[in-house]
């Protein structure tokens, strides 16, 4: 996702310090939203309601001190029938990564009150790094320049408060966060890509004392699935996107455009350096990009095509196409991905391979056709660590009526690291596999229809 633009940080200024006109707390003070001051900044904003809600940095030390937490309701138009808790991916995305679709979930969930939290670390929440990782400061809410050398050392310097952010203390946020703010008899918990992987995580060290069921949208697979592990997402991204190429050999009107099968095709174009010249600096990793979305996905093979004779209408096109889909996103002056909180889970929690070197790396994408930069992400760095201790691989003992949602041509979170984990959970509770034959990641972003069915459906029962 893209960086926010400079003038919409500089909003941020303005609207950060007034988001919310109450502020709740974890320490039995009565918890209650109020009229958000950002609601008119944009027309997917209005109506809603904010809050701010205290909770402990550490939750199995409370007396280390707390941190805020924002949270954005979207009330129902019209009797509330209950309540939706949606729970972002990145690990370092925000709620804000919900906005653009509040649409599509007041379809699936009529009725129901949206309750969009900015978990520990993202958004309008605590940051990991809150000199660096704010509106007023060089870089805004992201971090530039001689910011990454100061937030690095300010996580050094604090070690304690540094190895509070983890997935675990943000699980006992969310059923705090449920207890304090929720007050509907129906309670559904969704999240999304790292979102599954928090809400697992929630059921397992602190469910929630009312959950009537959970969506599960692009799971993640299981801590110890060494096969699709975070240090090879390009080896899944690779297998998505070779998929992709055989379905156009598949289909006269597509294969036409070539005279060999298409992965052929690309293999000649990334040997090429003078013809995938355009595709810049990381050729594999722009390729990538184009099959997270249906609609530049399917004009892969043009671009391909294009490209072998030395055109780039067809890219120029499809950057287009990422561009727009970034500005839906970057309209919210408080998205944005933080990198600090990015680095510190993925190394600690989502890396089974802590050996991994960029030689290691290097020899493994050889012959790939398709990349992912997360591998490099996991090398030792300046980023500190934490040991997520007895909760990292811990199932939820048990499991309230569940659905998973899954796209067969994901290429983040696998379809097949998706069943396999479901089979696991099985034995914990009601769990089903619902899947789009056509949907990458994230199905209520890139297959809505389906969504809003298959939600629709799970909630009405």
């Amino acid at each position: 996702m893209p960086t926010v633009p400079r003038f919409l940080v500089a909003l941020t200024a303005f609207i950060l310090p007034h988001a919310v006109q109450a502020q709740v707390g974890g320490d039995g003070a009565e918890a209650a939203f109020a009229t958000c001051a950002d609601a008119g900044a944009n027309p997917a904003l209005a109506g809603t309601q904010c809050a701010l809600v205290s909770t402990p940095l550490d939750h199995a030390a409370p007396a280390q001190g707390a941190i805020d937490l924002f949270v954005r309701k979207f009330p129902a138009r019209g009797p509330t029938q209950g309540e939706l808790w949606l729970i972002a991916g990145g690990p370092g995305e925000s709620g804000a990564s919900f906005y653009p679709f509040i649409d599509t979930l007041r379809a699936a969930a009529p009725g129901f009150d949206l309750i969009v939290p900015d978990h520990r670390g993202t958004g309008y929440s605590a940051r990991l790094c809150p000199a660096e990782e704010n509106a007023q400061s060089d870089g805004g809410m992201a971090l530039e320049g001689a910011e990454w050398g100061s937030c690095i050392g300010s996580m050094h310097a604090d070690p304690q408060r540094t190895q509070s952010f983890t997935i675990t203390n943000a699980a006992h946020d969310i059923t705090l966060l449920m207890d304090e703010l929720g007050s509907a008899d129906r309670r559904y918990l969704y999240g999304v890509s790292y979102g599954t992987q928090l809400v697992l995580r929630t059921l397992a060290v602190a469910p929630p004392a009312s959950l009537d069921g959970v969506i599960l949208d692009s799971l993640v697979p299981a801590d110890d699935d060494m096969r699709h592990d975070l240090s090879r997402r390009s080896q899944v991204t690779d297998t998505i996107g070779r998929r992709v190429l055989r379905q156009c050999d598949a289909r006269a009107e597509c294969s036409r455009y070539f005279d060999r099968p298409l992965e052929q095709a690309v293999a000649d174009l990334l040997a090429d350096p003078e013809l995938s010249e355009p595709l810049g600096a990381n050729p594999k990793y722009l390729l990538a990009a184009l099959i997270d979305f249906p609609e530049t996905r399917a004009i892969l093979p043009y671009v391909i095509a294009d490209l072998h004779r030395g055109e780039t209408a067809w890219l120029d096109h499809a950057k287009a196409q990422l561009g727009a889909i970034q500005a839906r996103f970057a309209a919210f002056p408080q998205f944005g991905s933080s990198i600090p909180l990015v680095s510190l889970i993925s190394r600690s929690e989502n890396n089974r391979r802590p050996d991994l070197t960029a030689e290691m790396i290097a020899e493994e994408e050889a012959g790939l056709l398709f990349a992912s930069p997360l591998p490099r992400h996991l090398l030792p760095g300046g980023f500190p660590t934490y040991d997520p201790g007895e909760a990292l691989g811990r199932m939820p003992a048990s499991l309230p009526p569940t659905l998973v949602l899954q796209g067969q041509l994901d290429p983040k979170t696998p379809y097949d690291g998706a069943a396999a984990y479901v089979d696991r959970l099985g034995a914990r509770g009601e769990i089903t596999l619902s899947a789009s034959a056509t949907a990458p990641h994230y199905l209520l972003m890139t297959d809505p229809d389906f969504f809003v069915t298959e939600v629709g459906a799970f909630i009405g029962e």
